[in-house]
């Protein structure tokens, strides 16, 4: 029990007279423990945040779309189905014209939902109050209001009610939140019979939330709901699954690729913190050796050195962890409220705790196995510290070699002659220049997706809200190559009435128009026949040959032979191309759009004037994630503040590497000073060393960028769509840049210090 205060006290004494190197080692777990916490940040609040939304909203099992009915008889269907614990009506008004007072915002397609009954909301009020039965006053999403200015005493103008007061802030997660869906406000119907002195004691309702007491019965009610529901028309349900698979649509692969890079950031922190310690014990031979030669045992070396590393470790890693939660909250909360989701807030306390102690583990863990190690040496192999230990024979005078191999080759000799330390400092710069690489290629391809139609096969520029007859008309506008009916309703799995499936028609062959790239299979031919992306095939099980089952919003049921599979962004991929004779006989009222396919070297915006005259503005065709512009955003955000720190996490690795040279080498740098070599010899020196350094790692980061990381990432993409992430020649060139100028400031910051020592003091070391 006195051995362990004692070495406590030795480790305290050991530190002090070594303070700088003490900062410049808190320095990396500080850097190590950010990437680690930004990790944290970024995997628990999106991976978790659905599951976070839906229980601090009450989220309903069952979300039921319909046709304007009498409340009344809406009732009366949901109080006959089996296992509801409650439900709740409202009717939802679309195209509403609202304005917020004094801030110049307007918009008219808001959506007004309007409560009619039901003490169990869907939502959860996460500023402010919820609505009174009384008053002019309104409820609005956060996301809508984050983006207006709005607060809960604001005023939003509503056209045909007037000024109405913001009581609350909500977040329903059924749906994401303004810009990526329209602006969304709650009003209760009670206060505006109350308001306009009337009484509506049979509203139509047109949306009913559904709670049921057992979830295994799920499939039973929906059954049981479709059997019931005479008198109701357009019937759409949606099942928190379905909600989920309706979110994923706008940012599902963000959040999937925001998580992989998280993972990253988190091996790549791992290592280094390994390397660090690995490489503050080779500074120390020398001192270990001493402590033997007096008598230390091997364990109370061991132990000594990871108090050290534990004294420096708590604190860097707490202020690690603490610096990148805050350098991510901000994006990572912002894609939250995007999505309608809270942020973790106090649930993060115990995963950085955990990542702290991660962090602390990994610097004390690092410390102690290499000292027990080197413990065990012999202790003249000790005592002889850091220098190169070979044969007599090969043992060259400084001043002879320099002027054999000049400094930058004997600069990189020196760092080659310790190679498990050059493997493991080339390894953690790799990893580095990898996830640097990683981040270039994702940015180029969601630029692409976002910018590019025919990223994913989509080969019309424009769509217009025509019927199918005024196809031939657009045909014979000049600059057209081809015009067709796009018929688009959304379905459901027979088998899984939770399972939504964005069903998507055209007649003949829809490649003209969109052809997504086969993964499997072939593409459909017939009336029979239909291509299904993989993101449907994996959630139903579904392979080609296999049949698919599709309830369609009218009620017919359409079955066809999967003929092949194809990779699609659209839906989460949950999508299935079918022939338009197919779905007509079964759906006769689909809706559709006119798509456009501008001929090769034709002005796509000439075209969209020329179909003026046809009575509607036709809109050009987005990307595959257009709609999620701002979502790419956080995305780019939240990546450049990781980036950042790997950046800082590589200049830490030359510093470092450059720093143990000189520090093994200050005898070899004495003589070369002592025969006249001034400073610029030094730098060429340490430029050398660098330089063994970064070349091979930018070969091994770009290595494991395409042969690991890339096909990785790509992996997580797979149920969205093929997503090659293989970094561009440009894409080489800035990492490689960046590693040069960071060997380059490590370079002159050593030098910098090498310089201040005198040569006698290098001599006698």
């Amino acid at each position: 029990m006195t051995a362990v205060p004692g070495a406590v006290r030795e480790a305290w004494r050991g530190l002090a007279t070594r303070r700088r190197r003490a900062v410049l080692t808190g320095l990396g777990i500080a850097l190590a423990a950010a990437m680690l916490s930004a990790a944290i940040v970024v995997g628990d609040g999106l991976g978790r945040g659905f599951d976070r939304a839906a229980r601090a909203a009450d989220l309903p099992d069952v979300i039921v779309r319909f046709d304007p009915q009498p409340r009344s008889m809406v009732v009366q269907r949901l109080r006959a189905l089996p296992d509801i614990a409650a439900y709740a009506t409202r009717q939802e008004v679309t195209n509403v014209g609202i304005n917020a007072a004094g801030s110049g915002h307007r918009r008219g397609d808001a959506v007004l939902e309007l409560l009619t009954s039901g003490t169990r909301r869907g939502y959860a009020v996460v500023a402010g109050r919820d609505l009174h039965a009384r008053g002019d006053e309104v409820l609005v999403e956060k996301a809508f209001a984050q983006s207006w200015g709005l607060r809960p005493g604001s005023t939003l103008n509503v056209r045909g009610l007037g000024p109405e007061r913001v009581v609350g802030l909500v977040q329903a997660p059924d749906n994401v939140g303004f810009p990526l869906a329209k602006p969304r406000f709650y009003l209760a119907l009670s206060a505006l019979d109350a308001r306009f002195g009337i009484a509506t004691p049979d509203p139509r309702v047109d949306y009913a939330e559904l709670w049921v007491r057992d979830q295994r019965h799920l499939n039973e009610v929906l059954v049981e709901a479709r059997a019931s529901s005479f008198g109701l028309r357009g019937l759409r349900f949606a099942t928190r699954s379905g909600v989920r698979v309706l979110l994923d649509q706008a940012a599902g692969i963000v959040i999937d690729l925001l998580v992989a890079l998280s993972l990253i950031a988190l091996v790549t922190a791992g290592a280094m913190l390994a390397a660090s310690a690995r490489a503050e014990v080779q500074r120390r031979l020398g001192t270990i050796g001493v402590q033997r030669a007096v008598g230390a045992s091997a364990g109370h070396v061991t132990l000594v050195h990871a108090l050290e590393a534990l004294l420096v470790a708590a604190p860097a890693a707490a202020v690690g962890c603490a610096a990148g939660a805050i350098a991510v909250a901000g994006p990572t909360g912002h894609l939250l409220t995007l999505l309608n989701e809270p942020a973790p807030g106090a649930a993060l306390v115990l995963p950085l705790a955990g990542g702290w102690l991660v962090a602390c583990a990994l610097a004390v863990g690092g410390a102690a196995w290499p000292v027990a190690r080197a413990a065990s040496r012999p202790v003249t192999a000790l005592l002889r510290g850091a220098d190169v230990a070979g044969r007599p024979a090969h043992r060259i005078p400084a001043l002879a070699r320099l002027r054999a191999a000049g400094p930058m080759a004997l600069g990189a000799r020196l760092v080659a002659a310790r190679r498990a330390r050059l493997i493991t400092s080339v390894l953690v710069l790799g990893l580095s220049a990898a996830f640097v690489l990683l981040v270039l290629a994702l940015a180029s391809e969601l630029s692409a997706l976002q910018t590019d139609p025919g990223a994913l096969g989509k080969r019309y520029q424009l769509t217009a809200a025509l019927p199918p007859s005024d196809a031939a008309r657009a045909r014979r506008i000049a600059g057209v190559q081809a015009v067709a009916p796009r018929y688009d309703v959304q379905a459901v799995d027979s088998f899984s009435l939770g399972e939504t499936i964005d069903v998507i028609a055209y007649p003949g062959d829809h490649t003209v128009f969109e052809a997504p790239p086969m993964v499997a299979g072939r593409r459909l031919r017939g009336d029979g026949e239909a291509e299904i992306g993989e993101g449907l095939a994996q959630a139903l099980g579904l392979s080609p040959g296999q049949t698919l089952a599709l309830q369609l919003p009218s009620g017919s049921e359409l079955r066809l032979r999967v003929s092949g599979l194809v990779s699609s962004l659209d839906h989460d991929g949950r999508v299935a191309y079918v022939p338009a004779r197919a779905l007509l006989r079964a759906d006769p009222s689909a809706g559709s759009v006119l798509a456009v396919r501008v001929a090769a070297g034709a002005d796509a915006s000439r075209v969209s004037r020329a179909l003026g005259p046809l009575g509607i503005t036709p809109a050009p065709t987005g990307g595959a994630t257009a709609r999620g512009a701002p979502l790419v955003a956080v995305l780019r955000a939240i990546i450049r503040a990781v980036a950042v720190v790997d950046g800082l996490v590589c200049l830490y690795v030359l510093v470092q590497a450059c720093s143990v040279t000189v520090l093994e080498r200050r005898r070899t740098v004495a003589v070369l000073r002592a025969c006249g070599a001034g400073a610029g010899v030094v730098r060429r020196l340490l430029l050398g060393a660098a330089l063994a350094l970064v070349i091979p790692a930018a070969v091994v980061g770009y290595l494991v960028q395409r042969l690991v990381l890339g096909p990785a990432v790509s992996h997580l993409a797979a149920g969205y769509a093929e997503l090659p992430l293989r970094a561009s020649g440009a894409d080489v060139a800035v990492t490689a840049a960046g590693l040069l100028v960071a060997a380059v400031a490590a370079v002159w910051w050593v030098a910098r210090q090498a310089a201040r020592e005198s040569v006698l003091s290098g001599l006698a070391s």
